[in-house]
Parts: C-alpha cells; sequence; structure tokens
C-alpha cells in the first residue's frame, strides 16, 4: 500500500511500519524541488545568446537541456507517487500561504523544456505551434485556481515575500515562449499573428500584475528593512518581471516588424512597433539591473547576520533563473543599438550563471544525500499513515453496509410510491456514505492545514452537488413510478 514500508499485521489498529528513506522522501517531497530544473534551463538559455556562438557550445547546452527534463521527469515522478500515497501532505501544501506559491514552478520548469525542444530538439513548426498552446493552457489552468485559493484568505503583509509574484509568472513567460515559437514559423501563416497578439497580451497581463508585487515588496522593506538569512535569496525574484519583459519586447518587436510586412491592409508598421518596443524594454531592463544591484550589495552582510545551512540550499536557486531575463536582454539590446560592451557584460554575467548553478547543484545533491531538504520525520509520515488507513477502513465498511442494504432491498421491493421513495433514499443515503467515508481519505485535520476560500469550498464541496442530485433524483423515479403503477 506505502512504498518501501514493512508492514507488521494487527487486529484492527493501524499497522506498524518500518519507514525507508525514500518513503520519508516521498512524503517530503515538494514544488520547491522545481527550481533546480529552472536554473539548469536558465544555464542553456543564457549560453545561447552567446555573440560569437562556438559550435562545440551547442552540445553543452544540449547537455544541460537533457538534464533539465530528468529533472522534471523525476520532480513529478515523486509529487505523483506522494500524490498516490500521501494525498494529506499534498493537500496542506496546496493550501500552504508560501508553499502553495511554488506549484506555478512545474510551470516555468516546463517552459525552459519548451524552448529548448524549439532550439536543440529542432521541433517541427507545427509541434512548436501546439507547445505553445499547451503552455498556454497549463499556465491558465494552474495559475487561476491557485490565485483563488491565496487570495481567499488575508495575509500579513509583514511577512510577505517576493516569491508570491510565482503565481502570474507563468503567464508572464507566455511572450518569451511566443518569440520562440515564431523563429520556427512562417511570418505569412495566419498562425504567426495570433501568436504574436497572444504572447503580448500575457505578457502584459503577467508584467503588470506582478509589478503590483514588486510594489508590495518595496513598501515591506521600507517597513521592516532589506531580508536577512536566507530570505536575503528571494529578493532577486524581483529582477524577473522587468527583465522578462524587456527580452520579450526586443524579440516580439523584431518579430512584428516581419509579420506585420505580410498585413499591409492593417496599416500597422512593424518598424514603429519594434522602435517602441526596445524603447520600452530599454527603461524595464534599467529597474532590472537597479533590483538586481540593489540585492547584491546588501547580499553578503545579510547572510552572515545568520549562519545558513544546507537545509536551506534550494531557496539559494534563486540567484539563477529570476537574473535569466535581464541578461538575455543584455545580449538583444547589444544587437539593437550595434552596442559590443553589452556583449562583454552578457558574457560575463553568463560565466557567473553558470560557476553558481555548479556550486548550486554540488551542494544541494549534497544536502539530499544527508536528509537536510525534501525528506520528512518518521513522525510526519506515520501520522499521515495512520490517517489513510483509518480512511480506507471506513471506506470497505460503509461499502459493506451499502452492498447489505441493497441486497436486503432487491429481496423485498416495494410496490408503492412511498415505498420507492423510502427504498430509493436509503439506496442514495448509503452511496453517501461510501462517497463521504472516501473523501475522508483526502481530509486532513483540520488543526494541520489552512482552511480553503469560502469559493473553492462551496464550488467543490461534495455535499453540494449531493444534494441537488438527491433532491432531483427521488420525485423524478418516484413520478416515473407512480405512472409506471
Amino acid at each position: 500500500m506505502f512504498p518501501c514500508l514493512q508492514v507488521h499485521p494487527a487486529s484492527s489498529d493501524p499497522p506498524r511500519h518500518h519507514l525507508s528513506s525514500v518513503a520519508r522522501h516521498i512524503h517530503g517531497w515538494s514544488w520547491q524541488a522545481f527550481p533546480v530544473g529552472m536554473g539548469t534551463g536558465a544555464v542553456y538559455i543564457t549560453l545561447s545568446g552567446i555573440h560569437n556562438h562556438p559550435s562545440w557550445l551547442t552540445t553543452v547546452e544540449t547537455v544541460f537541456y537533457s538534464l533539465s527534463i530528468v529533472i522534471f521527469a523525476f520532480n513529478v515522478l515523486m509529487l505523483s507517487l506522494q500524490v498516490t500515497f500521501y494525498p494529506s501532505r499534498t493537500w496542506r501544501l496546496i493550501n500552504h500561504p508560501v508553499e502553495g506559491a511554488f506549484i506555478p514552478l512545474m510551470v516555468l520548469c516546463l517552459a525552459t523544456i519548451i524552448i529548448g525542444t524549439i532550439n536543440y530538439a529542432h521541433s517541427s513548426p507545427q509541434l512548436s505551434y501546439i507547445l505553445f498552446w499547451v503552455y498556454v493552457a497549463l499556465s491558465l489552468a494552474v495559475c487561476f485556481p491557485m490565485l483563488m485559493i491565496w487570495f481567499g484568505r488575508p495575509h500579513d503583509l509583514t511577512h510577505f515575500t517576493p516569491a508570491y509574484a510565482f503565481l502570474i509568472f507563468p503567464m508572464m513567460l507566455v511572450g518569451v515562449i511566443s518569440f520562440n515559437v515564431l523563429s520556427v514559423l512562417d511570418p505569412s501563416d495566419g498562425k504567426s499573428m495570433g501568436i504574436l497578439l497572444f504572447g503580448y497580451f500575457f505578457q502584459g497581463l503577467g508584467f503588470f500584475m506582478t509589478f503590483f508585487y514588486i510594489c508590495i515588496y518595496v513598501m515591506k522593506i521600507i517597513q521592516t528593512g532589506i531580508y536577512d538569512g536566507h530570505e536575503a535569496n528571494s529578493a532577486f525574484i524581483v529582477c524577473g518581471p522587468p527583465g522578462f519583459t524587456a527580452l520579450a519586447l526586443i524579440h516580439l518587436g523584431q518579430e512584428s516588424k516581419n509579420i506585420l510586412a505580410y498585413h499591409p491592409d492593417l496599416g500597422l508598421d512593424g518598424s514603429i512597433w519594434y522602435s517602441a518596443n526596445v524603447l520600452a524594454a530599454l527603461m524595464l531592463y534599467g529597474l532590472a539591473v537597479y533590483f538586481f544591484v540593489f540585492d547584491v550589495l546588501p547580499y553578503t552582510n545579510k547572510l552572515d547576520k545568520q549562519r545558513q545551512g544546507l537545509h536551506d540550499i534550494l531557496g539559494y536557486w534563486a540567484l539563477t533563473f529570476p537574473n535569466v531575463g535581464w541578461i538575455s536582454a543584455t545580449r538583444g539590446l547589444g544587437d539593437a543599438f550595434d552596442f559590443h560592451a553589452l556583449y562583454t557584460i552578457h558574457l560575463v554575467m553568463t560565466i557567473i550563471v553558470c560557476v553558481i548553478w555548479g556550486v548550486l547543484a554540488v551542494l544541494t545533491a549534497l544536502a539530499l544525500w544527508r536528509g537536510k531538504i525534501l525528506k520528512s520525520s518518521p513522525e510526519d509520515v506515520l501520522k499521515d499513515t495512520r490517517t489513510r488507513f483509518k480512511a480506507e477502513r471506513d471506506v470497505e465498511k460503509a461499502q459493506r453496509v451499502s452492498s447489505l442494504n441493497v441486497h436486503q432491498q432487491s429481496r423485498a421491493p416495494s410496490s408503492s410510491p412511498e415505498g420507492v421513495l423510502k427504498d430509493t433514499r436509503s439506496r442514495i443515503k448509503a452511496e453517501r456514505d461510501v462517497e463521504n467515508a472516501a473523501a475522508a481519505s483526502l481530509k486532513v485535520p483540520q488543526q494541520c492545514r489552512a482552511p480553503s476560500p469560502p469559493v473553492v469550498q462551496s464550488f467543490y464541496s461534495p455535499n453540494l452537488w449531493w444534494r441537488v442530485l438527491i433532491s432531483w433524483m427521488p420525485s423524478r423515479f418516484v413520478e416515473r413510478g407512480s405512472e409506471e403503477l
């Protein structure tokens, strides 16, 4: 039933379990592991933009692209096992005010893989077009439910963290995905215009929503000062929205020149679009660089105030991916203004990203080996195991009661409408007991989970749909039975 558990049978009590390291890792895994794959994607994205790109570097980028796929698949596997064996743990992570904000990182990690698939796997234009809409659908399917859950409860702004902006990040990266897809599509194809417009649409939506989070971040540090300890790592997240938007505007502007040239009837000049995009990108690039310098200067002093351990190593991956936007935009601005000094800056920052990735990869592997991260204590695993064991016994008991009631009803069926109504309600009640017992297997103890938003509770509540079903079925059933009689 549970992975890597040795079960010693007992009469009616939950069995004793000898927990293995694998079971504890499955229980302790979280969405905070996805930044490792995003940081790996940051390496080949920045390397691909190096000026005078050597051919051997493409092989290195392909290796990092393949590694990011392996990391993504392993994270999905571990979280799938967690949902299967410890659903209460997964539900707590979803409703957690901080842990829940990391769920959209799964889509962000997929974004880097899509970019690599287009550039290194040389996907066909048709496949690239499909991948674009798959990414858009996943972004909406993940972001909006998580936003409903997150905004469904109040939050103390004195404990605000820029990681909350991850709830919007997938939609903001639609613009980055779009110009990569447009690079392999024919500009004369009508599909290109649709991707161009949707790229601008979601890039604007994502940037301005994350910009509101940046404003709250500035208000927070005005009240409490710059982040201390491991929280100083999350400050680099604010470099992402302006940096990625600058990158998207530069490349979308380039693509708009080619696409709008095939639509003269619209009366839109692609050169004007490109010029306006470069101007806006330059201003956003300045904002991203400012936040980077603002975070780097006090970074060392803030970390020295509190000694950091391997258990906080996952937070350091914020030093990689959020900075990819403005680093890649540096190369784009160098092309736009033919300013070779920007090529040098891009090269230096790319080397720094690669060095940081190497250090973090070693430390993360060491922390994982020593059990410092993504590993639950035996007590936490056993608590969720006993909860699931009891819920499964309740389901079996309710099923036996339901089958007994159905058997009794089949032996002595009623012929009157009142009897039919009574038997129908009894059967529905028995089935409802089975459903409630099954729902209990996913139920988390009230003291260890945050309450769900009222909107989500009311819409997804099984009791609501059971009441609608019960109020409809008996009356229709009796009316049909009366007509037959």
